[in-house]
């Protein structure tokens, strides 16, 4: 039976605050975007407008930026999720076919994984773009959905392994039984019961990719399919102090992946709790 202690009370305020704490970047965020310039300038950063104005969005999709930021918003989506069907499609029968294995080869792999991951992107930055370059995908969406799906695949694989490894053979035993062959078995049987796992490596994968700034400079940096955070770097450079405006940009390039968070939290949850039942 639960019972109210000065021990849940104390849980409890701290939980509070710490939720407080971590919403307060949230707050000055929409409030400041809220504001006029003046506003902005006069009146304490703790304090909400008081005529709230829509004006900082108005003039972001509407003015002489909107036609770059509609692009960057396009590139960022057209490149995260042609990079999160790419991870599922090759991530999860790579990660199938590494944890059923029984091959020594098959654990040396896995472990060449874990060691991709532990390594930074940044130290092959110089022959990736080499190479890259020399096959044409530099510049375009396409490359750097090739890029992104190749240094994000050992975390794919990791997670997937992850799952593969807890579910119980029953199921493709019977399906073996059945006469299904293991590409049949890995598709209708194995692969629906990984909803959890897809979700938690879409999640994870979306926002690497969404929020990377890094690659994206390297990469797209002077072509016409920039993604949000580049568009981003070049405007917001030209604003100088204009915080209201900054900061509406801000919210612009977090709508997206929030959206998405909702949609997909559930299985998202699920992956952490290592459920199998969508």
């Amino acid at each position: 039976m639960f019972r109210y202690t000065r021990k849940t009370l104390v849980l409890e305020i701290v939980t509070i605050l710490a939720a407080v704490v971590m919403l307060m970047p949230f707050y000055f965020l929409i409030s400041t975007s809220l504001k006029t310039s003046d506003q902005v300038l006069t009146t304490s950063s703790l304090s909400f407008p008081t005529s709230p104005t829509f004006a900082n969005f108005t003039e972001l999709l509407a003015g002489q930026a909107s036609d770059s930021i509609f692009t960057g918003l396009l590139s960022s989506l057209i490149i995260t999720a042609g990079t999160i069907i790419g991870l599922v499609v090759v991530g999860s029968p790579a990660a199938y076919v590494l944890t059923r294995a029984t091959s020594r080869w098959a654990n040396r792999t896995f472990y060449l994984f874990l060691i991709a991951i532990l390594l930074p992107t940044q130290l092959g930055i110089v022959p990736l773009y080499v190479g890259a370059r020399t096959l044409g995908l530099v510049g375009s969406p396409w490359g750097m959905i090739v890029v992104y799906t190749g240094t994000l695949i050992p975390l794919s694989v990791f997670l997937y392994s992850g799952f593969f490894r807890r579910m119980p053979r029953d199921y493709e035993e019977a399906a073996t039984v059945d006469g299904a062959s293991r590409t049949r078995i890995f598709t209708s049987v194995v692969f629906p019961l990984m909803g959890p796992a897809t979700g938690t490596v879409s999640i994870l994968a979306g926002l690497i990719v969404w929020n990377d700034f890094f690659t994206a400079l390297i990469f797209l940096n002077g072509s016409e399919s920039q993604t949000l955070p580049v568009v981003m770097y070049n405007y917001v450079g030209s604003l100088v102090s204009q915080w209201n405006l900054i900061f509406a940009v801000v919210i612009v390039s977090m709508v997206p992946i929030l959206a998405f968070y909702f949609f997909a939290q559930k299985r998202f949850i699920q992956g952490y709790a290592g459920g199998l039942k969508g």
